[in-house]
C-alpha cells in the first residue's frame, strides 16, 4: 500500500499519534497521558503543525513543530546548555521539531525522512532544532544525515531517564 504523508489534525488524532509514539518509543500508559496533555498544550501555541504519514488511512507516523519561543519550556532548560557552547542563538529564527516519530513495522523505508523534510520545507525560519536522546541511534543518524549538528550534549530534562543532544541544521535540510 502506498504511503500518503499530509496536514495532520493533531488534536483531533493525539490518540492515534501517541500510539504510534508508545510503539517507537516504548511507552507506557501513564507516559502517554502526560504526553497526551503536552501535545494538547503544544498544537495551541503559534504556528504549530503537524504532519501525518498513512497507509490505508492508518497512521504510521507523525511529525510536529513550531517556531521556537525562548519562554517555552523546552527552550528554558536546553537554553543553558547552549549558551555554554555559544550556541543559545540557535533559539531564536528556529523552527523546532517537536516530535518525530514512525511505526516499528513501517521504519527505514524513509518516512522520518519525508516527514521531517516536507515540514520544514515550510517554514518561514531560516534553521531548524531538536532534541534528540544522546545516543548513537537511528533518528541521531538520520538527522546528521539531514545536516543537523551537536549543538549541546548531555542535556538533562527534568523525569528523562536518559541525556538528550540538542541539534541544529539551516533550512533546507541537506537531500541526499
Amino acid at each position: 500500500m502506498d504511503v500518503v504523508i499530509g496536514p495532520l489534525d493533531l488534536s483531533a488524532h493525539v490518540d492515534e499519534a501517541l500510539a504510534v509514539q508508545a510503539a517507537a518509543f516504548g511507552l507506557g500508559p501513564d507516559e502517554v497521558a502526560v504526553r497526551r496533555q503536552i501535545v494538547q498544550r503544544h498544537m495551541t501555541y503559534r504556528g504549530a503543525r503537524a504532519l501525518g504519514a498513512t497507509v490505508g488511512g492508518d497512521l504510521v507516523g507523525f511529525v510536529y513543530g513550531m517556531p521556537n519561543d525562548r519562554a517555552h519550556w523546552w527552550s528554558t532548560v536546553v537554553e543553558p546548555y547552549l549558551r555554554a557552547r555559544d550556541n543559545d542563538a540557535w533559539l531564536d529564527d528556529s523552527f523546532v521539531i517537536t516530535e518525530l516519530h514512525v511505526h516499528p513495522a513501517h521504519q527505514n523505508r524513509g518516512l522520518g525522512r519525508s516527514l521531517i523534510t516536507t515540514i520544514t520545507d515550510a517554514a518561514t525560519e531560516p534553521r531548524s532544532i531538536l532534541s534528540a536522546i544522546d545516543r548513537d541511534s537511528p533518528a541521531r543518524g538520520l538527522y546528521r544525515s539531514l545536516g543537523y549538528q551537536d549543538l549541546a550534549r548531555q542535556v538533562l530534562f527534568p523525569s528523562a531517564p536518559k541525556p538528550y543532544a540538542v541539534m541544529g541544521a539551516p533550512l533546507p535540510l541537506r537531500r541526499r
